[in-house]
């Protein structure tokens, strides 16, 4: 449905309405007043989330409302996914509903919003290294993302109704860190993320993207940076430096398809996955049994990354994007939608072990069995409540994966949105390369990636931290 078929104004059940009625304040605690003045608006600031009342999509806030306990959050804000070119104007799918873009930008304005969250999730031979989430363009594409996709996004944010709206728009998650630990000749190569990186096209999307949307003079774009359990290695030999690596290819990103440092607001971590925010009773670099954690070749949960948590791999992320041509006012957002980590198994103090495996694994926070595992992770739970401005460094937590929606299916399921099966996702998978060649810690009867699972839904509710009242 298009926004010339029907501008919702409004347009929402009942119960949407009430979990979505002002939107949602995040974090404006002694923030100035937003002005509305379209002017003031359109001139960028620093972090657009400061003082921002944020979008909640209705679409979402009824399907958690609908759930026992689910109106306790079924005004947080959540991520607006385009995941296909229908997406744009709106395909009554069950992953994006009957929305297209203008229809949720003028829910936005009616909910009286300041921000709104798009995740630009499309690009040709998508998520290269796992077959969930695959999506419709193929690897040499990348004539139709440009026009059938970003131009027509770009065409739709720059309308003059929507310039009171601040548009974060979440940049392509789960590409550019594969073309460095995904490829040739590392063993967690797949010959899709080989012929990413052969191609370019991920780089010539991720670029034509971050310049066109970011040409706009209320757009503010964040790029998808992985999370710690995923480039955390730094290292002076290729093979083993994901960190740096990462860094340096991000900053070549500069210069090419007229995209600039300005264009870039910053980075996000963690989208759509699992890993902590912080590990209060562990340090990576800790000496127990007489060998720091993170120089023990016999402790897989650390496997010698540099670090075990978000907020110190943002805060070093930042610096090192920095360094390779970003300016020195970025910001990093942290997907906090699954990484509460609550419930009867979170602990709550460090281990007495002097072990190093019984020490960590009886400290940590979080529970997966290895850091690989993304898909419908058993045993999470909600994350902090989106808010800005939690550190200095943080621009906001915030929940672009709306929870509940699933991550893949644990079986194969025929569809029609070019989504495949991923062993990752089946209970009973043991692994490959990519994680450790462990279990995959999914839950089982899940539906393909971004369809609702009420049993989902209500295990993140359950194991929320901070609980949810």
């Amino acid at each position: 449905m298009s926004r010339s078929k029907q501008r919702r104004w409004g347009a929402i059940t009942a119960v949407a309405l009430a979990a979505t009625a002002g939107a949602v304040a995040v974090n404006t605690a002694g923030a100035e007043e937003v002005t509305s003045d379209a002017d003031a608006a359109q001139a960028k600031v620093d972090n657009p989330y400061e003082g921002a009342q944020v979008y909640v999509n209705p679409i979402w806030a009824a399907n958690a409302a609908a759930e026992p306990g689910g109106s306790a959050i079924a005004n947080e804000p959540t991520g607006v996914w385009l995941d296909q070119i229908s997406a744009i104007e709106g395909n009554d799918s069950p992953t994006t509903g009957s929305y297209g873009l203008a229809d949720h930008l003028d829910e936005a304005v009616a909910q009286g919003a300041d921000l709104i969250q798009v995740v630009i999730y499309n690009l040709p031979g998508r998520d290269c290294a796992a077959l969930a989430s695959n999506g419709e363009l193929a690897a040499d594409e990348i004539g139709r993302y440009k026009s059938e996709y970003i131009d027509e996004i770009v065409a739709i944010q720059a309308d003059p109704a929507y310039a009171d709206l601040r548009i974060v728009n979440v940049i392509e998650i789960d590409s550019l860190p594969n073309l460095i630990t995904n490829v040739s000749p590392r063993e967690t190569a797949t010959e899709q993320c080989d012929t990413m990186k052969a191609n370019g096209n991920y780089v010539d999307g991720v670029s034509y993207a971050v310049a066109e949307l970011g040409a706009l003079p209320n757009t503010y774009n964040y790029i998808d940076a992985g999370h710690h359990g995923w480039i955390g290695w730094g290292d002076d030999n290729p093979e083993y430096d994901n960190f740096r690596a990462s860094a340096a290819l991000f900053g070549s990103l500069i210069g090419q398809n007229g995209m600039t440092a300005d264009h870039v607001t910053g980075f996000i971590s963690n989208t759509a996955n699992y890993s902590v925010l912080e590990e209060p009773y562990w340090e990576v670099d800790q000496n127990v049994g007489g060998q720091p954690l993170n120089q023990n070749p016999d402790l897989p949960w650390v496997d010698w990354n540099d670090y075990n948590n978000e907020k110190d791999f943002t805060e070093a992320l930042r610096t090192e994007l920095i360094a390779n041509g970003f300016n020195s006012n970025i910001g990093m957002l942290i997907d906090t939608s699954r990484n509460g980590w609550g419930g009867d198994v979170r602990p709550t103090g460090p281990s007495s072990s002097t072990d190093p495996v019984t020490f960590v694994d009886e400290s940590r926070i979080d529970q997966r069995i290895q850091k690989g595992n993304w898909c419908n992770q058993a045993g999470a739970g909600l994350g902090e409540r989106p808010q800005a401005s939690p550190e200095a460094w943080i621009d906001a937590y915030v929940w672009i994966k709306p929870p509940g929606e699933s991550d893949g299916a644990s079986e194969e399921i025929p569809n029609d949105e070019g989504k495949g099966f991923d062993e990752m996702c089946d209970p009973d998978y043991q692994g490959n390369p990519r994680n450790g060649n462990n279990p995959s810690g999914a839950r089982d009867d899940m539906p393909i990636s971004g369809h609702w699972s009420s049993e989902q839904f209500q295990e993140l509710l359950e194991n929320a931290y901070p609980p949810v009242n």
